[in-house]
């Protein structure tokens, strides 16, 4: 019996050896809860059949490279609210099935070229309440199936509409309260938003930070016409000019002319607003005004004209009738008198 017993608790410590549950976390079922517990690092051990992994509230500064292999078939993973601040290129590396990654309340500053390439099934990820200034392009290729995205209270200034087509299937945007610079080069967001809108997307707003012209306003309520493009670099210029031009402003020093000169280079492409055009109904009345007035000219010019060619009938009339024969008399009379004067 007692060889029994034995036996069976050693089966049972192999069982918990092989499928245990890592020290200060809980597990049940395929969920495994390691949330407040003050650590510092992915614990080790996690069973392999986790499903959902529940490491809020900790104090993980780092992911280093492949720190989730032992969880393979993981679909949610929450690191909110621990002290992350870099996150190796591989730090999800074999996580082919995960769905849902909150990143939310962490110190992370900027995010690698495909950081998240190997997440070829995710639906929701959120960025927000961290550091984040840079997004690069490339940050959302394979993302085909993800549906929601937020990056809310972060550092932003300028988000490129390339990380938003590799989301075919985005459904939710969260992106208030950055530091919206609205320029020119937020030209192409503004455009892909409204489409985005149209379709039946969902997001909640981009306020203007910057420029002073624009600031504290609804990106998507600036009209387009006060969007003028970005300009493009002189396609004339060879690349060993450019390099000379690039020495030369090294080795040169600054003054302040040329600080200045380059502040008015660099808000060359801030939002200037364009004089607004006539108003419509100014216009017709001014067309109507001016017909009518053109009108009334030729109009009196016409009567000028029956007037004047009526008086000079009447005139020519008047001298070739009665004044005629009111002289023939005097001819005669006159041509009598002489002929009755003496020889």
């Amino acid at each position: 019996m007692k060889g029994e017993l034995l036996l069976l608790s050693s089966v049972i410590f192999l069982l918990q050896m092989a499928c245990g549950c890592p020290e200060k976390c809980h597990c049940h079922s395929n969920s495994v809860d390691c949330s407040q517990q003050g650590l510092a690092e992915i614990p080790p051990n996690l069973p392999p059949q986790t499903l959902t992994l529940h490491l809020q509230d900790n104090q993980i500064h780092q992911l280093p490279a492949f720190a989730f292999r032992s969880v393979p078939q993981l679909r949610t993973l929450n690191l909110c609210n621990n002290s992350l601040s870099t996150l190796a290129p591989r730090a999800f590396h074999g996580l082919q099935h995960l769905e849902v990654l909150n990143l939310t309340q962490n110190s992370l500053h900027s995010l690698e070229n495909r950081q998240f390439h190997s997440l070829s099934q995710l639906r929701e990820l959120d960025l927000s309440f961290n550091n984040i200034s840079h997004l690069p392009t490339s940050l959302g290729e394979h993302w085909e199936n993800l549906t929601v995205f937020a990056v809310q209270q972060n550092q932003l200034q300028q988000l490129d509409r390339g990380i938003l087509e590799s989301m075919p299937s985005v459904k939710f945007l969260f992106l208030k309260d950055n530091l919206w610079k609205c320029n020119c080069h937020l030209l192409g967001l503004k455009l892909w938003l409204e489409k985005f809108i149209y379709k039946g997307g969902v997001m909640d707003s981009i306020i203007c930070a910057s420029p002073d012209t624009w600031k504290g306003k609804d990106l998507l309520k600036i009209p387009h016409e006060l969007y003028q493009p970005c300009p493009f670099p002189s396609s004339e210029l060879e690349s060993s000019q450019v390099q000379q031009l690039a020495s030369a402003h090294w080795a040169v020093p600054r003054t302040p002319e040329s600080h200045s000169m380059e502040e008015r280079d660099q808000t060359e492409c801030e939002l200037k607003p364009k004089p607004r055009p006539a108003n419509l109904r100014h216009a017709v009345v001014t067309v109507i005004i001016t017909g009518v007035a053109c009108g009334i000219l030729c109009l009196m010019m016409l009567v000028a004209a029956i007037y004047g060619c009526t008086y000079a009938a009447i005139t020519a009339q008047y001298r070739g009738g009665p004044l005629a024969q009111t002289n023939e008399p005097e001819k005669t009379e006159g041509k009598e008198l002489f002929d009755s004067s003496p020889a």
